[in-house]
């Protein structure tokens, strides 16, 4: 395969299937970025190697789900080289990542409950590799607010489709100014602060995947979170559960 001058990545997406993969082909898009909620890496992995295809490479990541229900705060890490369970404090998840050498991204800052805010942004400047500029769940206002604490912060920018539908790949991307193929190509990029663009859509396209999304994103602080907090036992990624070895008790929270 010929390595590309530029290479057009979108940095997360939620949901994986023949679909996803194929939108992200006809959209242009050369790289996915998988992170699903409450799925161990092991398995992460073997699904970006499963749907990777000699068009759309997928790569493995983990939003990290710091806090609790009531406070939690969302962890974008690329590069990990150890599971890092989900229900740990914010402090205890940086430390872990900063100790594996994993790209660190902040995803949707400041929106909602699920975010880092500009305290956490400060206070984590140097490990922070890069912010969310643009992210099709949020309001014009959110998005606009993401863009101040990059300029203010001086932070590297990012986008994604933040794909929880299928439909919603292709509406954004980076395109980094290097031939990217791996995890550590990546993980290089990000870390290196490699020169990049953010594309986004800002038409009725980028309106129908933000409706869209915030409904299913009703849903997912509904019916489905009653059934993971009730009904379905711990997750696969509780700190407490036995793959982790104890190791996190120090900094869970549940």
């Amino acid at each position: 395969m010929t390595a590309r001058a530029t290479t057009r990545v979108d940095c997360h997406v939620k949901v994986l299937n023949d679909r996803v993969v194929e939108n992200a082909r006809r959209a242009g898009i050369d790289v996915l970025v998988y992170a699903p909620h409450f799925v161990r890496l092991p398995e992460v992995r073997r699904q970006a190697t499963a749907y990777s295809t000699d068009q759309v490479t997928v790569l493995p990541a983990r939003e990290v789900f710091t806090g609790s229900w009531r406070d939690r705060k969302h962890v974008l890490a690329v590069g990990l080289e150890e599971p890092v369970p989900d229900f740990i404090t914010l402090e205890g998840a940086m430390a872990e990542l900063d100790r594996q050498g994993a790209a660190v991204l902040a995803p949707h800052p400041e929106f909602l409950t699920v975010s880092l805010t500009e305290s956490d942004l400060r206070q984590y400047r140097d490990v922070v590799d890069a912010a969310e500029f643009f992210n099709p769940k949020h309001l014009p206002w959110h998005n606009r607010r993401a863009r101040e604490l990059i300029a203010d912060l001086e932070l590297a920018p990012f986008t994604s489709s933040y794909a929880h539908l299928s439909s919603s790949v292709g509406v954004a991307h980076v395109e980094f100014d290097r031939p990217i193929e791996t995890t550590a190509e990546f993980v290089d990029a990000l870390t290196a602060d490699a020169p990049r663009r953010v594309r986004h859509d800002n038409g009725f396209g980028r309106v129908r995947t933000t409706t869209a999304e915030l409904a299913h994103l009703c849903y997912e602080n509904t019916w489905k979170k009653v059934d993971r907090l009730w009904l379905s036992g711990m997750e696969p990624t509780h700190p407490d559960h036995a793959v982790y070895g104890g190791r996190f008790g120090d900094v869970a929270v549940y």
